[in-house]
């Protein structure tokens, strides 16, 4: 992994606050998103958005609508085009609080968890996908464990996200952006003080996981598919269904 996960520089937070100044207005203007809930995520200290999964775009639209940062992680591929293309693809997914994470190396899954605890360790906010991958039919898959253990080891509350339309903005296979009105709700923020020091028990993972999972259904109403997404890479083993559920955009 790259150690850029591990820096901050003074440029990449003025390119992150310039970002938001010129996008975030277009994309209201443009798509006249309806926000719910911005008063629910903390302005300061660690914390988790953990949100449902429809589309590409999800991880450029929280950024843009949250009233703090939110760190997603990124393929590092994005940082390491040539090129004006690739000049702009870095600067891009920079701008937008972005972390490159090589998703090809071994112990990828464990890699993406690292990086997402040096982020919330470091007081920033986190932006998670527990479902893994984008859902194909819209409904709401089972959360994979990763959520709970960045929660229980970092000791940070976990704020339930819903999208809504974001699916029509980008659909799966499209490579341009429609015009869609879309909703995010933030909820109120989930803690797990109880629990904190349990992220080595699977059974307290999973309790958080699914609680995590039915704030989130309930922001979304979206029908609950009761099974795991599979849609996109082959059926784990049983074993690794408590894999990250970090989606690497």
């Amino acid at each position: 992994m790259s150690d850029r996960t591990q820096r901050k520089p003074l440029w990449t937070s003025v390119l992150y606050l310039a970002t938001r100044l010129l996008l975030a207005p277009l994309a209201r203007f443009v798509f006249r998103p309806v926000i719910e809930g911005r008063e629910n995520i903390p302005r300061h200290g660690p914390v988790i958005l953990a949100s449902n999964h429809l589309s590409f775009i999800d991880s450029i639209v929280i950024p843009l609508v949250a009233p703090r940062r939110v760190v997603f992680l990124a393929k590092a591929e994005y940082f390491e085009g040539r090129g004006i293309r690739g000049e702009l693809t870095r600067w891009f997914f920079t701008g937008l609080g972005s972390v490159p994470v090589d998703r090809g190396a071994h112990r990828a899954a464990q890699a993406s968890l690292d990086a997402a605890l040096r982020v919330l360790a470091a007081g920033d906010a986190f932006g998670i996908y527990p479902e893994g991958s984008r859902s194909r039919d819209g409904r709401l898959y089972r959360g994979r464990t990763g959520v709970a253990w960045l929660a229980l080891t970092a000791r940070a509350p976990v704020v339930p996200v819903a999208l809504v339309g974001t699916d029509g903005i980008q659909p799966v296979g499209s490579h341009l952006p429609r015009i869609r009105r879309v909703t995010i709700r933030f909820g109120t923020p989930l803690h797990f003080g109880p629990r904190y020091g349990e992220a080595r028990s699977a059974q307290a993972r999973r309790v958080v996981t699914d609680e995590i999972m039915v704030a989130i259904g309930e922001l979304s109403k979206q029908e609950c598919a009761g099974c795991y997404n599979d849609s996109i890479s082959p059926p784990a083993k049983p074993a690794e269904r408590s894999g990250s559920g970090i989606a690497i955009g």
